[in-house]
């Protein structure tokens, strides 16, 4: 079944659409991704994953549907690179926020966004208690991408600071269109200074901090793309898949406070 809402008339989304549903935006990004990489690299994860996971979700009996990708966004820190189409902060949260306007008065009572681009991710937290408190719709933000261990016998060491255009984002684009990858100009770029920080660093580590993508003596890639296979990307994809659905099933059944759901006293 299609569960693409832009596909749709109006009349017919408005008789499938309810307080059960769960609309997912894809959120990616227009930038620079060095010389091996589309534009489109963000956009093109998110919504395939997204679309995916839509579609294997329904097959499961979820009521979950899918907006058309945003890919003009806050990546702002690669806007010295030619191509990059960004939006500012101020100018991407009311579009956000008035995006979930549009959702709940669809009808939908949850609003997730499945965002590909890290340069989203605090003000899409941000976004989430807005939208809740505006319209009260359930919000959520999951990642497109997940990382996983390569296959066996592929080596993969980017020292924990392959954030962007590296060996995941490469090995998932050549899975997914091996036709917009030229990894002829792919090299390693990795930052290997920061590897001495115990704390200050990207992927979890405790201390984050302000950069701009040509802060690191690089093409604006922080990562090594030559370490990118084809095998490695469908397991990222299966990945990625797996858990974008698991957590639409966790989603699909997710209250604040289930007792006063069950007395009637809250909605959503």
């Amino acid at each position: 079944m299609n569960r693409a809402i832009a596909e749709l008339a109006g009349p017919s989304l408005a008789d499938r659409i309810g307080r059960e549903s769960i609309v997912v935006l894809p959120t990616g990004a227009l930038e620079h991704h060095g010389p091996h990489l589309p534009l489109s690299t963000d956009a093109l994860i998110a919504e395939a994953v997204a679309g995916a996971a839509a579609e294997r979700a329904a097959a499961e009996g979820l009521d979950v549907w899918q907006l058309p990708t945003l890919t003009y966004t806050k990546s702002d820190e690669h806007s010295w690179a030619p191509g990059t189409v960004w939006l500012d902060a101020g100018t991407l949260l009311r579009t956000v926020v008035e995006i979930g306007r549009a959702v709940a008065l669809m009808g939908a009572g949850t609003l997730v966004f499945l965002n590909g681009h890290g340069g989203n991710v605090a003000l899409l937290q941000v976004a989430l208690r807005e939208i809740r408190k505006r319209f009260g719709l359930k919000t959520f933000l999951m990642p497109s991408l997940v990382r996983a261990a390569p296959p066996a016998g592929e080596g993969l060491d980017e020292r924990e600071l392959g954030i962007h255009g590296g060996a995941a984002e490469t090995s998932l684009v050549l899975h997914l269109r091996p036709d917009l990858v030229d990894l002829s100009r792919a090299e390693r770029w990795v930052p290997e200074h920061l590897a001495a920080f115990e704390h200050i660093g990207f992927n979890g580590r405790p201390v984050s901090f302000g950069w701009l993508s040509n802060d690191f003596g690089t093409p604006g890639v922080v990562g090594d793309p030559t370490q990118a296979t084809p095998a490695y990307g469908e397991v990222l994809w299966e990945a990625s898949l797996r858990q974008a659905v698991e957590s639409l099933r966790e989603i699909a059944r997710f209250e604040h406070n289930p007792a006063a759901t069950e007395t009637g006293s809250s909605g959503a």
